[in-house]
């Protein structure tokens, strides 16, 4: 199997999990970017106001998402997109709860995937003093990318990967994860054995 997974970054309005209101995506097939897409999200009622933290750190406000789609709405895209790839995130544990919380607060179920943490692989593969996003990214070669913009920060997640992979000699997610002895993390629904024949 080739090195194909799917980048993904959320960036949300408040502290809540459920409050994602913008969402980058970056589609990887055998170690190569072949697709990249962002959209807005309009945050559900509950989980909807715009805090200023937030909002200085990615500049996005709520009248940006007022003709957003919401999270019901665009979850569909979003699964079309990642079409069964395993998730890679930085930090992933925030941005699956991102979708744990968002699937939760709207009553849907939540999509099953794969995912595994840039974050965890990049501490596993390089020696440096901060492992966030934009230091990780940098020692993998992607410099210069608006951090916490979803798009900028899906792809860098996703060079990083990539690098890492290309280091550890790993030709898939599962042998990355394995080579950098990092858990592949499982959301949603478990995975189904295959029936023996």
């Amino acid at each position: 199997m080739p090195l194909d997974f799917t980048a993904i970054d959320f960036e949300t309005a408040n502290s809540s999990s459920a409050s994602a209101c913008s969402v980058g995506l970056v589609k990887v097939r055998s170690g190569v970017v072949v697709d990249r897409a962002s959209w807005f999200i309009r945050p559900p009622a509950g989980h909807d106001e715009f805090v200023e933290w937030n909002t200085r750190i990615h500049g996005i406000r709520a009248q940006d998402v007022v003709g957003a789609l919401t999270w019901s709405a665009q979850l569909p895209d979003l699964i079309a997109f990642a079409d069964g790839d395993a998730l890679v995130a930085h930090n992933a544990s925030f941005d699956m709860g991102v979708i744990r919380g968002a699937c939760a607060a709207t009553g849907l179920d939540c999509p099953g995937f794969d995912y595994l943490c840039s974050l965890q692989v990049a501490r596993k593969t390089y020696q440096l003093e901060s492992y966030r996003l934009p230091v990780a990214a940098m020692a993998a070669g992607f410099e210069d990318f608006k951090h916490h913009d979803a798009l900028a920060d899906s792809e860098a997640c996703a060079a990083i990967v990539m690098h890492a992979a290309r280091r550890h000699g790993a030709e898939t997610v599962a042998s990355l994860a394995e080579a950098a002895r990092v858990r592949l993390g499982r959301l949603g629904s478990p995975r189904v054995a295959e029936p023996v024949r």
